[in-house]
């Protein structure tokens, strides 16, 4: 009796062995297609606002009347050369606006590219910071983890930000990690007037630095900076910035 109890006893453990494996199966096989489902709409929607993307022509004024059509927050498109950082840029009522929210105005989990809700649409401001999703196909902002490479980041320090009324090139200068909470990067209002303690800070705290650039920035003083942010895995609340002066063309 005792032994037919244990028989049962085995075949019931390998059933439950047997159904979790498969449990486990069935949720790994989900979540990879879910993975996908997200990546390839991102893709989609970027293949898609490719074909309105600016075209600057030969007096450097953009047309930006198709991408308005679609979505009146659109307020710029920026590329980062040599990455898959090729988007058009909106901007929200607030900074959770776009977070889940694709160009279209749909729900999409890999967002938008967008500008901080407290600076101004025309980025007039000494200091503009553009947020996107950390995708693990380098999509989105994805591929900002490329300058965490020193030799990337040498070779690759140019960018355009295009607006409806004006061109902006853009020299990469740093590339910081830093926490969510550093309010030297995450917030803008910081540096109406005065950026000169946000350049001291990528000075000091930098990954990997442009010494000329930043040499050339002190002497002028007066400039515009372009700041990309996007999740990091180094440590809880990490965060990616990359920073840009944006030189008018």
């Amino acid at each position: 009796m005792s032994r037919t109890i244990l028989k049962a006893a085995n075949f019931l453990v390998s059933m439950a062995v047997v159904c979790s494996l498969c449990l486990a199966g069935a949720y790994a096989a989900y979540a990879l297609w879910d993975n996908n489902r997200v990546y390839s709409a991102a893709e989609n929607v970027q293949a898609d606002m490719l074909k309105l993307k600016p075209v600057i022509d030969e007096e450097g004024g953009p047309s930006f009347e198709e991408l308005l059509k679609i979505n009146p927050d659109v307020c710029a498109w920026v590329t980062l050369d040599n990455t898959k950082l090729d988007y058009p840029v909106v901007q929200g009522e607030t900074n959770l606006t776009y977070i889940n929210r694709d160009v279209y105005g749909s729900f999409a989990l890999a967002g938008s590219i967008y500008l901080d809700s407290r600076n101004k649409k025309d980025f007039t401001d000494s200091y503009n910071l553009l947020y996107g999703h950390h995708m693990e196909n380098g999509s989105m902002f994805g591929d900002l983890d490329l300058y965490k490479d020193e030799a990337f980041f040498r070779k690759n320090t140019t960018g355009t930000l295009i607006l409806p009324d004006r061109v902006y090139e853009l020299e990469i200068f740093a590339c910081l990690i830093v926490k969510a909470s550093e309010d030297v990067i995450f917030e803008p209002d910081r540096w109406r007037t005065d950026i000169n303690g946000l350049i001291a800070f990528a000075e000091k705290n930098s990954l990997h630095l442009n010494d000329e650039t930043i040499a050339d920035l002190k002497q002028q003083g007066n400039c515009q900076i372009l700041a990309f942010s996007t999740c990091s895995s180094e440590f809880t609340d990490a965060r990616t910035i990359i920073l840009a002066v944006m030189k008018a063309s």
